[in-house]
């Protein structure tokens, strides 16, 4: 007998799965029939124009006037030079600066590459693109305005941005590689009828997929928030917790679901580390601290954390170790 619905279901689980170091895969469900698209469609769009990110937007190169010149001793025309710069993801590293002129000057024969412009103000992402190509007299000197923006802004709409003497550049501010997503039945309590969404997302390594997910459903609450007070509707008091909840999911997995040995369980245990996120935050030298550990228990802990992809490079993002020290104070009163 079919059931009569009051209200539409809703949608209980997410998954958060790490395909690559800046792509993930990300699967809700289960959704009655057309919802998932409904939801989809909308948020893929926020996911590829919602994510600040940062961009070359203008450069002043000495013996230049104009894109289209030359430079002595230099391999690359001018404009080649340009599209070089265009393609390099920067990250600001000073917080809250949106703006930077950054003066750079190059001699002799050698190759430049992205990650030569590195230094204390700005972080190169992609730091193995070629820039340009020097002969053994060549001297290259060029000042490069970095700016923080969204989404994209072609050349002839900075020119009021910039100094009259620099080049303005076409600016690719998103940092969201690519947002794809597919629609999947499920089934549901004998019901094929439902859906799944699973978004593809990837970025460029200015910020994490996740962290673009997150961006875009924060968007959406804020543009949604337009219809407080209709009908005695409150956006604003029920706020969207998906992304966060989401990755903090796999930290919060209890050390007793981590197929550790006795031993190590035990030492666990006494030191008062009950999750998976307690140990991430602890780093390898506090946790080579822990009482009764061994090097073989070190190491099988390490392999333990590696296993659930913390390994020696994983780095947590400030906002997400924020949320993680927030959710572990709740857990453990």
């Amino acid at each position: 007998m079919r059931k009569i619905k009051i209200a539409p279901s809703i949608p209980t689980e997410v998954e958060v799965s790490e395909v690559s170091q800046n792509r993930a895969e990300i699967t809700a469900y289960p959704f009655e029939s057309g919802y998932a698209v409904t939801l989809a469609h909308p948020l893929r769009r926020l996911i590829l124009g919602s994510s600040v990110g940062y961009a070359p937007i203008a450069v002043k190169i000495q013996g230049a006037s104009h894109e289209f010149d030359t430079i002595r001793g230099m391999h690359e025309d001018v404009a080649v030079f340009i599209i070089n710069l265009k393609n390099i993801r920067f990250k600001i590293k000073e917080d809250g600066l949106e703006k930077v002129e950054l003066r750079y000057s190059f001699s002799g024969a050698r190759e430049i590459k992205a990650c030569d412009l590195e230094n204390e103000t700005i972080e190169v992402v992609n730091g193995d693109l070629p820039v340009a190509t020097l002969n053994d007299d060549a001297e290259l000197s060029f000042t490069l305005v970095i700016a923080k923006g969204l989404g994209y802004v072609p050349s002839e709409n900075l020119r009021d941005e910039i100094d009259s003497s620099m080049i303005a550049i076409d600016a690719f501010f998103t940092p969201v590689r690519k947002a794809n997503y597919c629609i999947e039945n499920v089934l549901v309590e004998d019901s094929p009828n439902y859906e799944k969404i699973v978004f593809d997302i990837e970025t460029d390594g200015q910020i994490g997929p996740v962290e673009a997910f997150g961006n875009a459903l924060e968007t959406m609450n804020k543009q949604l928030a337009i219809f407080n007070g209709v009908m005695g509707i409150d956006i604003e008091s029920t706020p969207l917790k998906t992304t966060e909840d989401a990755e903090l999911k796999i930290f919060l997995k209890t050390v007793d679901n981590l197929d550790l040995s006795a031993r190590i369980f035990n030492s666990l245990d006494r030191s008062g580390i009950k999750y998976l996120g307690e140990l991430v935050l602890m780093g390898d030298h506090k946790i080579k601290n822990i009482k009764n550990l061994g090097k073989k228990s070190l190491d099988e802990l390490t392999e333990c954390l590696e296993k659930n992809g913390f390994g020696p490079d994983y780095e947590l993002t400030e906002p997400l170790r924020s949320s993680l020290v927030k959710k572990l104070k709740q857990l453990k009163g």
